[in-house]
C-alpha cells in the first residue's frame, strides 16, 4: 500500500512514519509539506513527474499555501484522483470543517489525538482498516 502523508509538522510525520512501521503494515509513506505540493504530486507536476498514484492520502487541513479543503476539492475534480480515499487527519475539531470535508467527499474525518500514544494506536487503526477490512477500488492514471 502507498500512503501520501499531506503533513507540514515534522513531529507528526514522524510519528505516524513510527507507527506505520510499528503496526508491521506493508507500506510505502511519500511525504509532501503543503498543498500545493500535494498536487504537483499527485498530477505529476515537476519534481513529481514520476510519482505513483497512492492508494490512499493522510490530509491535514491546516497546511501552507493550499489548505486541505483546496486540496480535497482539487483531488475530487479529476477523475483520475477522485478515486483515491482520503483520510482528514487534522487537530481542528471544528464543526464546519468535518462538514465541509464531507461535503468535499473525504472518506473520514479525524481528529489527531494529543497523546503520543494515542496518536500511534489512531494510525495503526487506520491503515489496519484501509489495508485489511475495506475494498478500495483500482486507482491508475488516465
Amino acid at each position: 500500500m502507498l500512503i501520501l502523508l499531506v503533513e507540514d509538522n515534522p513531529v507528526d510525520v514522524r510519528l505516524t512514519q513510527e507507527a506505520l512501521l510499528e503496526g508491521g503494515f506493508q507500506h510505502k509513506l511519500s511525504v509532501v509539506k503543503d498543498g500545493e505540493e500535494a498536487l504537483d504530486y499527485l498530477f505529476q507536476r515537476p519534481p513529481f513527474e514520476e510519482a505513483p498514484v497512492p492508494d490512499l492520502i493522510f490530509l491535514d487541513l491546516n497546511l501552507p499555501k493550499k489548505d486541505g479543503h483546496e486540496v480535497l476539492k482539487e483531488i475530487n475534480r479529476a477523475s483520475s484522483t477522485r478515486s483515491i480515499p482520503v483520510v482528514i487527519l487534522t487537530t481542528s475539531e471544528s464543526e464546519q470543517d468535518i462538514q465541509v470535508s464531507y461535503e468535499l467527499h473525504a472518506n473520514c474525518y479525524i481528529t489527531k489525538p494529543s497523546d503520543i500514544s494515542n496518536f500511534v494506536e489512531v494510525i495503526k487503526s487506520i491503515e489496519s482498516f484501509w489495508s485489511h477490512t475495506v475494498h478500495p477500488p483500482t486507482i491508475s492514471r488516465s
